[in-house]
């Protein structure tokens, strides 16, 4: 059977979406060890990890932050996204689940040829009315540079991971859930992030 050109198009993005989807699934097998921080907050599950397609390196991130309420209830930090590279490829972007609350920030980067290798958390632990966890995230390049988000200022930094000598492919968020309008939400509470091998 002779397939028509739109066949083949479709055939050929089929084969290409299964490639990307086999390369994530794989990725895994691309970390060496996981960085942690011992200030995160304690609420919320862990999420799906997501990881840099195998031979890419975290050169970059950005963050989902909400503003700051007022009187209304405050969730500060609610996602990261690690926006990894190789190369001249056009850049990635991965992240684990994230809270409802908030706008990304634009991504912040490492200088060229450089590459996300530790981080430090800021979080509040607790306020007698509005609890906020992970409010911003800081992170070391391999040059040195650091880069500090657009996050909230609530809370205190903790001290620096350990660091990945051959960079950052992948990260895990602890997050907590909606609740209901009448209780106090806290959204991204903790992370953990992945070692390239």
């Amino acid at each position: 059977m002779e397939l028509g050109t739109r066949d083949k198009v479709l055939l050929l993005l089929l084969w290409v979406l299964c490639f990307i989807e086999y390369e994530q699934a794989d990725g895994l097998s691309q970390t060496k060890e996981i960085i942690d921080v011992n200030n995160g907050g304690n609420l919320g599950e862990w999420t799906t990890p997501e990881i840099c397609p195998v031979g890419y390196v975290a050169r970059g991130f950005s963050l989902k932050v909400e503003s700051n309420q007022g009187i209304g209830d405050d969730t500060a930090l609610n996602g990261i996204r690690l926006h990894c590279s190789r190369g001249n490829v056009q850049p990635l972007a991965v992240e684990s689940e994230s809270g409802k609350w908030g706008m990304w920030t634009t991504p912040l980067w490492c200088s060229d040829r450089s590459f996300l290798v530790a981080f430090s958390l800021r979080v509040e632990h607790s306020s007698f009315l509005d609890s906020t966890a992970a409010n911003n995230i800081r992170f070391r390049c391999s040059d040195g540079l650091e880069l500090e988000g657009s996050g909230l200022k609530w809370g205190e930094y903790g001290e620096w991971s350990k660091s990945c000598s051959k960079g950052i492919c992948g990260l895990q968020t602890k997050l907590e859930k909606p609740r209901d309008s009448f209780r106090d939400d806290t959204a991204l509470n903790d992370v953990i992030l992945f070692c390239c091998s």
